[in-house]
This record gives C-alpha cells, structure tokens and sequence, in this order.
C-alpha cells in the first residue's frame, strides 16, 4: 500500500463501516443477480458532478458512463477504439435500460477548452482538443456571436452540447429502434455546480427549465 492516498483508504473505512453495512443485503443481491439499473447517464469527468451524488442514487441503480464534456460521438462502427459507444451499447443491448440521460453541467473546463483551445495542446497527442472538436460547428456559431458575452457563450455551448449529444444517440441504431418503439426515453439535464439547481431538458422544445421540488 506504499504511496496509496491516504484519504482514499480513510473513505473506504468509512465506507465500510457506513454504507456498505446499512446496504449488505443489497450488495449481496447485486452480486449474486448482477446489475439490472433501469436508467443510464452519459456525465463529465468532472469531479464536482458526480451523477450517484446529485441524483442521491444507490448501488445498482444507475448505469454511469463519464467522459470530458458528456459528449456522445455519432454512431461511427470503423474498427477504432470508442469507449462511450462501447458502455452505450453495453446499457442498451446488454442491460436493457430504459432511459438515458444526458447531463452536462456548468463550468464545465471542457466546454471552456472548446471556446477557448489556447496556443498549444496539453500534450502531442491533444485528445481533448480532438474529443472536443466534436462540437467546432457549434463552437464556431456561439463563438461568432458578438451579442453574448464570455459566460452567455460557456452556457449556451453547456447546453447545447447536450442536444447535440441527445441527436448523435439517435444515429445508433439500436437507440433509434428502441427509441421509435417508446422503449427507450432520451433525456437531457444541467446542472449548476455553484446553485446545486438541476435544469431539464423538454424533448420537444429543447429548452432548459427547473423542475418543482
């Protein structure tokens, strides 16, 4: 255990002692019929938005795939490796969910990198500079736009980004025969990381607001 993060180990204790007894029969269950969650989330990264957290959920009840900036790449079956399409396929053929949401949140440092790349890539490789040209037309329309200032355009871009997410699920084609069946429901979110308010999608407008409590 040398070098292992303290702070991870202390949680784990905590863990254990916690949740893990109160839960033990679930657990239990979940091991010996394996995993049936209903609802799968395509989430950021990033350590601020972790969806079991918002969503208060359990062990087991949700599927949770986590890449930079929520972005779901177009269905593109060419031979290379695509982790997101992979664990969406997985959630679909495999575990036969029900629904899949969408969530992107605010201040999200992909989106930034998206409307601002900077003078060179983090690295040779640029994977995020690659990864997040997924959404240049979009970026170059927002970034174009003199009547938003510098937050309006993270925003927008937050947003939007999820629509265009919600339109590239639908170019699998098992999502979009689940999908034309009502066997599998599309959904988009944002969440504000510094107000903890969740703002939903309307899949037929596509505009964002705050449900009830």
């Amino acid at each position: 255990m040398k070098n292992f993060p303290e702070r991870l180990l202390a949680g784990y204790r905590d863990f254990m002692d916690g949740r893990y007894t109160a839960e033990r029969d679930r657990y239990t269950e979940l091991a010996d019929t394996g995993q049936k969650p209903e609802i799968l989330v395509i989430a950021c990264c990033d350590s601020r938005a972790a969806p079991e957290t918002i969503f208060n959920c359990g062990p087991g009840e949700l599927f949770v795939v986590r890449n930079v900036a929520n972005l779901v790449p177009p269905y593109e079956p060419d031979g290379t490796y695509h982790a997101t399409s992979a664990a969406l396929e997985f959630a679909v053929q495999a575990l036969r969910v029900k629904h899949i949401l969408v969530m992107g949140h605010g201040r999200c440092g992909g989106i930034s990198a998206a409307l601002d790349p900077g003078d060179k890539p983090l690295s040779p490789g640029d994977f995020i500079g690659r990864w997040m040209s997924m959404l240049a037309p979009l970026t170059e329309q927002i970034s174009s736009s003199e009547v938003l200032t510098k937050g309006e355009r993270q925003t927008a871009l937050e947003r939007i980004s999820i629509r265009n997410s919600i339109a590239n699920l639908m170019t699998f084609p098992c999502v979009n025969i689940l999908a034309g069946r009502g066997k599998l429901a599309l959904h988009g979110a944002w969440f504000d990381i510094s107000s903890g308010e969740l703002w939903v999608m309307d899949p037929d407008t596509g505009d964002f607001s705050r449900p009830g409590r």
